[in-house]
Formats: C-alpha cells, sequence, structure tokens
C-alpha cells in the first residue's frame, strides 16, 4: 500500500488515520528524503501514536526545490473543451520552480491579470534519473515514478493567449499548489493508476471530474517522449494534464471564424470583452479545492484548499 507523506516547516511526517508521526531524517529536499525511504517505512511501523493532523504546523510544499514540467491538453474531455479535434500531438511547457505552493497558501492573483484560470493535475514525483533517451515501459513506471500528488496549474489566460507565452502565464508565484501528501508507491499501486479520479471546486462548485482514463498520452509514454529532449532527477515534478472543465473554453466555430478575420489586437479585445461575462474566472474570496483519489481509498492525496487573494 501507498505511505502519504507530508512537510511543515519543522519536518517530514508520515500520515497514519487522522495522526501524524514524525519521520527522522536528515533530509531536507524531497530527493533526499525520496534517498531515506527506511527513515519513512519506520515512521509508519513505528507504535509512536503519533500528532493530530490539526495540531501540525502550516504545510509546506511536498516537491521542492525541483524542476517542473507539465503536459499540455492531455486529456479528450479538456480537448474538446479546448476545440481541437483528430489527433492532438504530445506537448510539453516548463514551469518556474519558484510558482510550487503549499497546498494550504493563497493563490496571489497578479495586478495585471484579469482571467486567472484553475487546472487540477496528477503530478508524478521522480525517485530517480531520467537520462536523455529512456524508454519508460508500463512495467517500467515503479523504477521511475517514487510518487504522486495533488498539482493545480494555475494560468493566466490574458498572458496566456495574447503573448503566446506559457512560461510566464503559468509561472508567477504561488501558480503551482502542491500537496498536502505525498504519497508513495509500492510497485502493486501502479495497477490502480487509470482508477484516480480528479474533482476541483471552486466555492464548493464542482468544476472538473475525470478518472485518468480521460488521458491522451499516459505515464509511461509521457516520460518516453520527454526524454527524447529532457532530463529529470529525483525529485523534479511531472504535471499530466488537465480534464475538461476549466474557465477558458474555445469559441464557437463561427465566432471563431470571425474573429480569424480580425486583427490580432481587435480580436483578442473581442475576446476578452466575452470572457469578461464568465463566472467561472477565479476572484478574490474564491476557495479552490482539489482531490485525487481512488473510489476504494488505496490511493488518496488528500484535500488540497486554496484560497484567492489579490497582491499586495
Amino acid at each position: 500500500m501507498s505511505a502519504n507523506v507530508l512537510r511543515t516547516t519543522d519536518g517530514w511526517w508520515v500520515v497514519r488515520d487522522e495522526r501524524a508521526v514524525r519521520i527522522e531524517t536528515k533530509a531536507v529536499t524531497t530527493a533526499e528524503l525520496l534517498a531515506d525511504r527506511d527513515a519513512v517505512r519506520e515512521a509508519a511501523d513505528s507504535g509512536d501514536p503519533g500528532t493530530p493532523l490539526a495540531d501540525l504546523a502550516a504545510l509546506s510544499p511536498v516537491t521542492t526545490p525541483c524542476r517542473v514540467v507539465a503536459q499540455m491538453v492531455n486529456y479528450r474531455s479538456h480537448a474538446k473543451d479546448s476545440g481541437f479535434t483528430g489527433d492532438i500531438p504530445p506537448a510539453f511547457f516548463r514551469k518556474a520552480s519558484g510558482s510550487v505552493s503549499g497546498p494550504q497558501e493563497s493563490i496571489v492573483q497578479p495586478r495585471h491579470v484579469k482571467f486567472l484560470d484553475y487546472e487540477i493535475e496528477l503530478g508524478l514525483v521522480m525517485g530517480a534519473s531520467l537520462p536523455v533517451g529512456t524508454v519508460v515501459e508500463e512495467r517500467d513506471l515503479p523504477a521511475y515514478v517514487a510518487g504522486l500528488v495533488i498539482t493545480n496549474d494555475v494560468s493566466a489566460r490574458d498572458v496566456q493567449l495574447t503573448k503566446t507565452q506559457f512560461y510566464e502565464s503559468k509561472s508567477y508565484p504561488t501558480f503551482t499548489p502542491t500537496g498536502p501528501y505525498l504519497a508513495l508507491l509500492e510497485q502493486e499501486d501502479f495497477a490502480h493508476l487509470l482508477d484516480l479520479r480528479l474533482k476541483l471546486s471552486v466555492n464548493g462548485d464542482l468544476r472538473q471530474d475525470r478518472t485518468l482514463a480521460d488521458m491522451i498520452v499516459r505515464p509511461a509514454q509521457a516520460l518516453t517522449l520527454l526524454a527524447r529532449f529532457q532530463a529529470l532527477a529525483p525529485g523534479d515534478l511531472l504535471l499530466t494534464g488537465t480534464p475538461g472543465g476549466t474557465a477558458l473554453k474555445a469559441p464557437p466555430k463561427a465566432v471563431e471564424k470571425i474573429g480569424s478575420l480580425l486583427p490580432p489586437a481587435m480580436k483578442w479585445k473581442a475576446f476578452f470583452k466575452s470572457q469578461a461575462k464568465n463566472p467561472h474566472y477565479l476572484r478574490r474570496g474564491d476557495v479552490v479545492t482539489g482531490t485525487i483519489a481512488t473510489p476504494d481509498g488505496r490511493i488518496d492525496l488528500g484535500e488540497q484548499r486554496t484560497p484567492v487573494t489579490d497582491a499586495n
């Protein structure tokens, strides 16, 4: 069975029901913790009654420092929302490591960003080096992936679309909430990945709800494609795409055809004027809640709960 690990400002903990047992480790980084799995097992198997989860200090990100790489349009439902038809070529982009934040921290909306969007994603945390040229078969996945984490690929859509700039639009501080749990998997757990269900709600309103069966490129193939040009190291994070249900959706075909005839400045002005009527974009005071789990609870990554605030 998987072991759920969380991190606070004063150390690492393994979760047992509603309590947490401190992991006796000198690990500072995620990579160092992954290299000290014996300490995790000892904490999980100890007779220590542990500390109530509610009594722990504020939770910290469980995957930092690290490279952050993400897959683009990797769920069929998201592809449909985005107006894609036919085959979709696999694509990746990078996010700044400084965008990673804790599972209870606020998502801070920069002053110039008007259209802030959410994207719940399953994060793969690497447990071993992935050199360039590596081919990962399904049976090899446990050799490279140590665990899973909830992530939210927060996106500034007005920056992303007008500048065609993924890196900036998705890399502001707090734009990659991670956690609360890093689920360290055993080999037999990997057979249950497609049963994982991703759910995201805003103020209690369910926006995204799909299982990994909706994925276009699954994790082993994604790592193989990524390894054509990008090496990864233990502790690095791969975001594997988001299901449909984000605030941003492609305009109707007729509107899109008319827009293509306009100069770029006029096209985007008209598009964002229509988007301003969309109530699903995030605003100050919203609370975003995300969960990823299998129906039987065999793998459960906990609940991420992040309020939205304005930049000071």
